[in-house]
């Protein structure tokens, strides 16, 4: 991580464009950022070089008043990995339906977003993700949790688009969709709560690319209202160092800011839930966290470690006109990620 900020230079790009040229390899005209999805990805384990290392997912999380909710299909090209989480931000209490399957009998994955739809099918979980009129639907089943969520897209909402070059073998594109409005049900032990409109946000992870064996992150990401404004939040770390990409963007009423620059990420790793920040020249913003999410997995092969805390941003970012917008109150998370796979 930087000990200080440090800007960088990126392309804004504006039409389609393909994420890999046809040998596999990424092509550089992908390399850049959008305001709205304009990367086709299909070529994503295809051509002379593309094979082997190629990572899939889908990540959708919603938070409430009174629950967060996890969803995840994922092909990590040796294995699909799957996953339903729940918290009840009322009682403490977590429940987590994780499963580890065929890929190509378990996943079920667009070659491009929005193309399709994304479906995991294990005896222990079942996720469906759909487009529909006005939004994305999330379904999920699991033995104790259900889901029937719509991520609504708002006229003329803006997310973050960003390809992270490593080199012209090793690349990701990812998609960081803030601050949707979400309605629906989600029950635990068959008990529904509502997902309330106006106080309800889901947030789209979505990720397509060919990964280094070893890597660590940081992801951090909010969505709420302050004064009267919808404010999403999407700050990551340590995986884009030194590649002249970052995933960072504030956006306020679904207009996208760009945030160009490596932001130093400061917290306690013997204390996770103790106050995080994350600063630059355009952020200045502290994470209090309520939930600590711990998990391990060691398959020898497939190795990862992560903590991931649910809690409150608040602050001020710099948007695009130069005018701080205050940050108060904006539930999310923060994470500190290292995987080996």
């Amino acid at each position: 991580m930087p000990a200080r900020p440090l800007p960088v230079t990126e392309r804004e790009i504006t039409a389609p464009v393909s994420l890999t040229l046809p040998d596999g390899r990424l092509d550089p005209a992908a390399v850049g950022w959008t305001r709205t999805p304009l990367h086709t990805t299909d070529g994503i384990g295809r051509g002379r070089v593309g094979r082997g290392r190629n990572k899939r997912w889908e990540y959708w999380a919603v938070t409430t008043p009174t629950h967060v909710v996890a969803l995840v299909t994922s092909d990590i090209d040796y294995a699909a990995v799957h996953g339903i989480w729940l918290l009840d931000r009322r009682t403490g209490e977590a429940v987590a339906h994780d499963a580890i399957g065929v890929t190509g009998r378990s996943a079920t994955l667009p070659g491009t977003l929005g193309a399709g739809p994304v479906r995991s099918r294990t005896r222990q979980v079942a996720i469906q993700v759909d487009e529909v009129e006005g939004g994305t639907r999330l379904r999920a089943r699991g033995p104790r949790v259900e889901v029937d969520v719509v991520a609504h897209r708002p006229p003329g909402h803006e997310c973050l688009g960003v390809v992270v070059p490593w080199s012209d073998r090793l690349f990701q594109y990812t998609v960081k969709d803030v601050a949707r409005p979400a309605t629906g049900t989600v029950r635990l032990d068959g008990v529904a709560a509502d997902v309330p409109a106006g106080e309800s946000w889901a947030t789209l992870d979505h990720g397509r690319g060919r990964w280094p064996y070893d890597v660590r992150w940081n992801w951090g990401a909010g969505s709420g209202r302050t004064d009267g404004r919808v404010v999403g939040i999407q700050v990551g770390g340590q995986w884009t160092d030194g590649t002249g990409s970052v995933e960072n963007a504030l956006v306020v009423d679904g207009r996208l800011t760009k945030i160009s620059e490596e932001l130093v990420w400061d917290y306690d790793r013997d204390d996770w839930l103790a106050p995080w920040r994350v600063t630059g020249t355009t952020v200045e913003l502290t994470f209090t966290p309520f939930h600590l999410k711990r998990s391990v997995t060691d398959l020898k092969v497939f190795a990862s470690r992560t903590h991931q805390c649910f809690g409150h941003w608040a602050g001020r970012v710099r948007d695009e006109s130069g005018a701080w917008v205050r940050v108060e109150d904006v539930v999310g998370w923060a994470e500190d990620v290292h995987n080996r796979w």
